[in-house]
């Protein structure tokens, strides 16, 4: 049940969608503009997150940030690096690309997702699109995520960032650019680093475990830097007739990252990514648009328990950690896409590749005095796929579109032997033959069509089919232990499908945008955790965390809406649900966020404003007792902020959590590799500034 304030607050996000009618006369306001900008270009199956947005915002990732959009949530691992999870899917599950490029983390445990691999000072806005409706990129079996980074404008520019709140929260950034006719570039700089937030109750995050517990931070560490990141980006550009060519590198370092959620903590993680592209335009009067892309990105990624007490020298533990894996990735890639006009509507084609390699090695005292596990043995992926979509207007305000993909996909272990194969992966797999490398040929379709219904309302309906192999970890995943259980993938998974259907509407009158969706979608084959026991009862072997195959469903929707009041007030609130059945055992799935949403209520005229805001969430009572899934109670903090803007300065200042309440997310506790088993809280009050400088 809905508890305290959060029943009012539901019914006020009630009253807030019936509200949405209403129009008042004009004016001008940055925020009306985003609200006619999402009327016209939105669909209800995606959302958009404007830089102004995240700079508003305490936001350390954008993770954090997109935390106020409907369907998205996050999993809280520590200060920073938190992953999206969109209407109840996460990981490898959902794609995230900045400009389109492909990112993965180096780390089993997703220390480091893709979205920590940029800095916000790189991005000008996000994407998003839910439900499995993205065919221009392999993977994308629930949603797509892209960041898309800022553009150089002609002649001289600079935009200059800083930002200050308690725990010695800093994030700062500098960018200039500059542009002639033909040419541009762009260079930037940014730093973030942060001390270990507290908790409602007052107690660090880092003093979240037992006196008991192995895992407690050694008490020098308590109080130490939470992280630490320093990353340096350029990006140069050339036009020539009607193609233009853009050529991007970043680098990022990032220290001492502190992960509470886990039994380890990241040393470092280095990051370098270039990123080349080619558009050419008006090329004839059939052929509207080429793109051409080739990118490539490499991870660095070090982790372990130095800060804990588990690394305090003993009979067993004779170095300076108990146990370190030591990961990196590299990823490849290039994409072709041409628009071309044909008949009444546009067919869009193209061919994509990319090859990615994952090696993570892992050392603990207690197996074997640190003998090198291959945790993630070498794996080789390799991915090339077509796709071919078309969109055709129709009459009475109908515009149909629709289109498939084919991907052939290679998965190769290569360091994965026989015999350990035999000895700790087969066992766990009783009745199938497994192998070190294997193939899938997965086809997805969908088909979506738009009703412009009036002049204010539009109607979005969607069926699709998507499909996404299996990832290295869940394959090849390998850690043998002495004591608690083993981590093993299963090399016999199948490619997880899923088959939705999406049904929305928007409704938008210049003054007024609300968007309301709702989606079904059956999982076949869908990968999920598992534990299984001890196969022989004796011996070197234990029990085992692992992957199977299952079937499930999800079903949920979201509303949203922003309103321009009269008297410069801006009424903004959203509303998200999802549900997850095991299909197999009648059991809830795991890891589905609960019942949540915000409202707020914004004085804008433009020079300054002020705003609270409201977040909450339901209790989530529907757990799975088979992974010792706990339960979380509802919550729902208050958040104020206010600003001013003038000439090119601006100014924001607030205070979230402005009540100091203890609380967590549901999805703050997770059974990964290193999952240390306890609930990391959410921060307590937290009061930032920040002041903004372009040119």
């Amino acid at each position: 049940m809905l508890k305290h304030g959060t029943s009012r607050l539901v019914l006020m996000g009630a009253l807030l969608f019936a509200m949405a009618g209403a129009t008042w006369a004009e004016e001008e306001s940055l925020i009306l503009e985003e609200i006619t900008v999402r009327g016209e270009r939105q669909q209800s199956n995606e959302e958009n997150l404007t830089i102004r947005e995240v700079r508003e915002s305490p936001a350390r990732d954008i993770g954090e940030a997109l935390q106020n959009v409907p369907g998205l949530n996050i999993v809280r691992k520590g200060a920073i690096a938190n992953d999206i999870v969109l209407r109840g899917f996460q990981r490898d599950n959902l794609n995230m690309f900045l400009d389109g490029v492909r990112i993965h983390g180096g780390c089993p445990s997703r220390m480091d997702p893709p979205s920590f691999h940029f800095d916000f000072a790189e991005v000008e806005s996000v994407e998003v699109i839910k439900g499995p409706y993205d065919l221009q990129n392999p993977g994308s079996l629930a949603g797509m995520i892209n960041a898309v980074s800022k553009a150089p404008a002609k002649g001289p520019g600079m935009a200059t960032n800083f930002s200050y709140g308690s725990f010695h929260y800093v994030d700062a950034s500098l960018v200039g650019s500059y542009g002639v006719e033909n040419m541009d570039g762009l260079l930037g700089y940014a730093f973030k680093k942060s001390d270990v937030p507290k908790s409602g109750d007052g107690k660090r995050l880092t003093d979240i475990y037992p006196s008991t517990s192995s895992n407690r931070y050694r008490p020098d560490e308590m109080d130490s830097r939470a992280y630490e990141t320093n990353t340096v980006w350029t990006k140069i550009g050339y036009v020539a007739g009607h193609s233009r060519t853009e050529l991007s590198y970043t680098y990022q370092d990032a220290e001492h990252v502190l992960y509470p959620y886990l039994l380890m903590d990241a040393d470092y993680d280095r990051t370098k990514r270039v990123n080349l592209t080619t558009t050419l335009t008006e090329l004839s009067p059939v052929i509207s648009r080429i793109n051409l892309q080739v990118w490539h990105n490499e991870v660095e990624h070090l982790m372990d328990d130095t800060s804990r007490v588990s690394s305090l020298p003993s009979m067993m533990v004779t170095r300076d950690y108990m146990m370190q894996t030591d990961a990196s990735t590299i990823t490849t890639g290039a994409k072709a896409n041409v628009a071309i006009s044909a008949g009444p509507g546009e067919f869009t084609g193209g061919l994509d590749v990319y090859r990615r390699n994952w090696d993570a090695k892992n050392e603990a005292a207690g197996w074997r005095s640190y003998e090198p596990q291959p945790m993630i043995p070498d794996v080789d992926v390799e991915n090339i796929g077509a796709f071919a979509e078309y969109s055709l207007p129709l009459g009475d305000g109908f515009r149909l579109k629709g289109g498939a993909r084919f991907d052939h996909t290679t998965v190769d272990a290569t360091d994965l032997t026989d015999a350990r194969l035999a000895s700790l992966y087969q066992p766990y797999v009783p009745g199938s033959s497994l192998d070190t490398d294997t193939e899938y040929n997965q086809p997805s379709a969908n088909l979506q069509v738009t009703w412009k219904a009036t002049d204010t309302l539009e109607v979005f309906a969607g069926l699709a089919s998507a499909s996404r192999t299996p990832d290295p970890q869940e394959l090849y995943l390998g850690l043998q232990r002495m004591m608690g259980k083993n981590q093993v993938g299963n090399p016999d998974l199948d490619p997880t499908r899923n088959n939705q259907a999406d049904l929305g509407a928007k409704w938008s009158s210049g003054k007024v945008f609300a968007s309301a969706s709702i989606f079904y979608s059956a999982l076949t084959d869908y990968i999920y955790v598992v534990d299984r026991p001890d196969p022989d009862g004796a011996g070197p072997l234990i029990a085992a965390r692992t992957y199977e195959n299952i079937d499930a469903t999800m079903y949920g929707g979201e509303l949203g809406t922003q309103i321009a009041l009269p008297l410069d007030l801006f009424l903004k609130g959203t509303l998200s649900y999802v549900r997850g059945e095991n299909e197999d055992t009648d059991d809830p799935l795991a890891e589905i966020p609960p019942l949540s949403g915000m409202v707020s209520l914004r004085y804008d005229n433009g020079l300054w404003f002020i705003e609270a805001t409201e977040r909450f969430a339901d209790d989530q009572n529907r757990v799975d007792k088979s992974l010792q899934e706990e339960k979380t109670p509802g919550w729902g903090v208050t958040d104020f902020k206010a600003g001013a803007n003038w000439a090119r300065w601006s100014l924001v200042g607030g205070v979230n959590n402005v009540f100091d309440k203890y609380y967590s997310t549901h999805l703050s506790y997770q059974r990964d590799p290193f999952a240390s088993g306890v609930k990391v809280p959410e921060m307590g009050l937290f009061a930032y500034a920040n002041l903004s400088y372009r040119y």
